[in-house]
């Protein structure tokens, strides 16, 4: 008998293929197991997705090529996995075996059915139940806080965000609800989510150190093809009961998952911004609910989506979907720092870092204290520029200024990587004296190594600082090596971009400076005053977490702000530590303008060899829009070019379209796929490289 097998596989971008292409088997594959089949002149690995008999299907008469192979070795992925890949490539408007493929290994897709016996057979034999969690976590003291949120999570049902204000001991929660999982469920499995690769190594120390290393393992891009394999295999066998990753470990084939953290669950990285543009986040609670586990959103600073939906019942407002746990006070009682404002208006012209915050770094110097300064521009200077003609170091490529890196003398393209050597005089009119415009955070290093030289430390030594960013960590293993010389007191001002401000446990910290926060105060996008405050409040949350050291040291945290608007309302509300104020506000402003979370966004995007084409295609698609059922709930906006709108010599622009139901959004942007497929081989689509679908995007 022959079995027709459906199989979701990795299809060219734009083909329009459909979501599975019809193999033929002589024997029924399970559907979730991994087959390999051609598609072309290649063969490649696939997911058989259903299955059924020959004589069943209606194009049987159709010669289908064969299945060539099974990877009968592995179990088959889960109904849980493939409905979660099914909803995502849905919702987010892409192909399923796009979806289905970027989930897996990347080496699995090369692994023979022999090779992966092979590979199983050297695998780790399974990792004993993980118990012990609850003896070893008893060593720790709770607090009420901790206690209730604890006792809530275990009571109701969820999705739980849990409001945490910084070193309020959300990790303790998080590695208390997975030992009481896993006391309960020895067999049962968690998966935890940081929002970026530096946070992974210090969250999987702990975890390891309360569980045991062969119970974690860790799933994000940073690993090698041959370790993400094995935790991949480890995962999906189920040796190992508890996950720990960044966004793409959402899709973990975890069978028996019974709990999801997200930390930090506001930050925008658990927004995919290439490929399948999927929110990590928002998969997260779709997985929880759909596989029966229990999802914690954690957060100091929640985004405003997850605060409005959970808002607790207020007269004939029902409230949101989520349950709100929170915990204000920090562990240890220590107070959050004080806010310092500067008012940039009162200092001299073109003053870096005003004479108040140096002379309070200068006293931490002296106590032997660490203090951080945050500035999120990285490089030596944004821009290089003549004074004689004008001249600025442009990309050629882009619509953007290349970046000065003194280190290596070098103008680098943050864009498209294109990358020169410093010119000796100006291209333009041979001026030599071209010079730095601007301030990165490798030029604020190199202006606080010459302000702290007759500086000394308490024991006569040179004031030591370092510089944390994408640049100083590129090696391998750089980051690690640098935050350990935090963590040991080898520095005394830590210089860096977001880097630094996320999620990291400084202990002896107690002064942390943002130097530029001004331009996204005025910003075009809506979400910028959110980021923002939630940067500064995770920044500040990195001073004085330790209560003992402070009282040790007679000191104080603090949190300084240099800005030319002190008096902004946002800084009003950081200067209280008080989110909710800040959240009412720019909610009740996003109601009015009728913006998410009370309307539903998509962006159709255009990449084109001219702004005219881009535009052109979007212009056209909109128009074909316009006869689709349901068009009149949602509205499309005219086309614009990208904020930057040229990249490696691509022109790029966009369209919003918006609506205030999330069905009237979907069903459209289901119908206008095969209607943007169509118009890309029409005149209009002519010189169009490639178009996509952003669903909830987080920047515009």
């Amino acid at each position: 008998m022959n079995w027709c097998i459906d199989v979701a596989v990795q299809t060219p971008a734009h083909s329009a293929l459909g979501d599975v292409l019809s193999y033929k088997s002589p024997v029924a594959v399970a559907p979730g197991a991994l087959v390999r089949v051609s598609l072309g002149r290649r063969e490649v690995l696939g997911v058989a997705w259903a299955v059924r008999s020959a004589d069943e299907d209606p194009g049987s008469e159709i010669e289908l090529k064969p299945v060539t192979g099974v990877l009968d070795a592995l179990p088959p992925l889960g109904d849980g996995w493939r409905d979660l890949v099914a909803f995502a490539a849905r919702y987010y408007q892409r192909s399923l075996g796009e979806i289905a493929l970027a989930a897996l290994p990347p080496q699995l897709r090369d692994l023979s059915a022999v090779q992966l016996e092979r590979r199983l057979k050297r695998q780790a034999p399974p990792a004993a139940a993980a118990g012990g969690g609850e003896a070893a976590a008893a060593v720790v003291a709770l607090t009420p806080e901790q206690t209730e949120a604890l006792a809530r999570f275990e009571a109701e049902p969820g999705p739980f965000l849990l409001f945490g204000s910084t070193g309020s001991g959300k990790t303790e929660v998080y590695l208390r609800s997975v030992a009481t999982l896993l006391a309960r469920e020895p067999a049962a499995q968690a998966l935890v989510m940081v929002p970026e690769i530096n946070l992974t190594p210090q969250l999987e120390a702990r975890f390891k150190a309360r569980f045991g290393a062969d119970a974690v393992v860790s799933l994000h891009s940073g690993m090698t093809n041959p370790q993400r394999l094995a935790s991949w295999l480890a995962a999906h066998g189920g040796a190992a009961r508890i996950v720990l990753g960044t966004r793409m470990a959402v899709f973990a084939s975890m069978p028996a998952l019974r709990l999801i953290v997200v930390d930090e669950e506001h930050d925008p990285s658990y927004k995919q911004q290439e490929g399948a543009r999927y929110s990590a986040r928002d998969l997260a609670v779709w997985r929880g609910r759909r596989e029966g586990a229990k999802v914690i959103l954690g957060s100091a600073t929640p985004s405003l989506e997850s605060w409005h939906r959970s808002r607790p019942a207020e007269g004939e407002d029902a409230g949101g979907s989520y349950r709100r746990l929170a915990m204000p006070s920090r562990v240890g009682a220590g107070a959050l720092p004080a806010v310092r404002l500067v008012d940039m208006n009162l200092q001299p012209p073109k003053t870096v870092l005003s004479g108040a915050l140096l002379d309070a770094i200068g006293q931490r110097i002296a106590r032997g204290e660490q203090s951080m300064v945050f500035l999120n521009r990285r490089g030596y200077a944004p821009v290089l520029a003549c004074g004689d003609c004008g001249w600025k170091s442009e990309c050629p490529h882009c619509s953007a200024f290349r970046v000065f890196h003194k280190i290596d003398r070098t103008l680098r393209c943050h864009h498209c990587g294109f990358t020169e050597r410093v010119p000796r005089a100006c291209p333009a009119c041979g001026n030599p004296d071209i010079a730095p415009v601007g301030r990165g955070t490798e030029r604020l290093e190199e202006h606080l190594g010459e302000l702290f030289a007759p500086v000394r430390r308490p024991d006569g030594s040179a004031v030591r600082i370092a510089r944390i960013d994408a640049d100083s960590t590129r090696k391998q293993g750089a980051l690690e090596s640098q935050l350990a010389a935090v963590h040991a007191g080898e520095v005394d001002v830590l210089v860096g971009t977001q880097m630094i401000a996320k999620g990291h446990d400084f202990r002896r910290i107690t002064l942390v400076s943002a130097i530029n926060p001004d331009g996204a105060l005025f910003s075009s996008d809506f979400r910028a005053p959110e980021r923002l405050f939630g940067l500064l409040m995770q920044s500040a949350g990195r001073a004085g977490r330790d209560a003992a050291y402070l009282t040790a040291q007679q000191s104080s945290a603090e949190m300084w702000i240099q800005t030319h608007h002190p008096q902004h309302p946002l800084f009003a509300a950081l200067r209280r530590h008080d989110y909710a104020a800040f959240a009412q506000g720019e909610l009740a402003d996003r109601a009015a303008a009728g913006m998410p979370p009370f309307a539903f966004q998509a962006l159709l995007r255009a990449d084109a060899r001219s702004q005219e084409a881009a535009q052109a295609f979007l212009n056209a698609a909109s128009e074909a829009a316009e006869a689709l059922p349901g068009a009149d709930r949602v509205t499309r906006y005219p086309a614009v070019p990208l904020t930057i709108q040229r990249v490696a010599n691509v022109e790029r622009a966009q369209m919003l379209i918006e609506s205030g139901s999330r069905a009237a959004l979907q069903k459209l942007l289901a119908g206008w796929q095969p209607l943007l497929h169509g118009l890309r081989r029409q005149p209009e689509g002519k010189g169009v490289i490639r178009w996509l679908v952003d669903v909830d995007p987080q920047s515009i």
